[in-house]
């Protein structure tokens, strides 16, 4: 007769949900849950800064859980087809921002640009191609940010990104998403190019909600 036990001596099926360790993965995902709550207002600069500490050292889900416990994480939507732009209704060909401070965010279906340039001098800086209107093969995007900041690209299979003419100062580059596969037509391709100064860049699939996090699931 088997003993299903691990090696510190607790059966598997013991070990509850809340006591599972946590990868790094997992701990990046509670920090932008934490950094999007303050940036719409919900946590205060001090608030978000504890609680990113205690994030960055957690070891469990249930750590990370409490941490976000009180914030509203919105279900992520269900996979829908890129959409087209309308027959004879032609796509932008070039959207020029320049904001300072606060966030910039596009969700939902934002029409895509050929080409995008974006200038945020003291904020974040967030995408999210998911459900955007395309209507051009390719995005040319051309990134400045400075005084900190992060550039958040979320997308879904199908859309490639490419940052190898993308300069990151003191922040990280960080792509979460697997390389596409020989079969999977790829309907964009965004070619990332400019200089993030002193936030971190991350290429994502859509965010799990708290219930698809704690039982190991993915968002798509």
């Amino acid at each position: 007769m088997t003993d299903d036990r691990s090696s510190s001596g607790h059966r598997a099926g013991d070990v509850s949900a809340g006591d599972i360790r946590a990868s790094h993965a997992d701990r990046d995902e509670v920090v932008e849950i934490l950094r999007d709550a303050a940036a719409d207002g919900r946590l205060t600069a001090e608030e978000l800064d504890e609680r990113l500490a205690l994030a960055l050292n957690a070891r469990t889900f249930g750590e990370l859980a409490e941490l976000t416990r009180d914030l509203p994480v919105a279900p992520v939507p269900a996979p829908v087809p890129v959409r087209r732009a309308e027959p004879g209704r032609p796509g932008k060909d070039v959207v020029e921002i320049n904001q300072r401070f606060g966030t910039l965010r596009r969700i939902g279906p934002w029409e895509v640009p050929r080409r995008l340039d974006i200038r945020m001098h003291g904020g974040d800086v967030k995408l999210d191609f998911t459900q955007a209107v395309i209507s051009h093969a390719t995005l040319d995007l051309d990134v400045y940010l400075s005084i900190g900041g992060d550039l958040i690209i979320v997308v879904r299979p199908g859309i490639v990104v490419a940052t190898h003419d993308l300069a990151v100062g003191v922040g990280d580059l960080k792509v979460r998403v697997p390389k596409p596969g020989w079969n999977e037509p790829v309907e964009l391709r965004v070619n990332v190019s400019g200089r993030v100064r002193g936030g971190d860049v991350v290429v994502r699939y859509p965010r799990r909600t708290l219930g698809q996090w704690m039982r190991g699931e993915s968002a798509l």
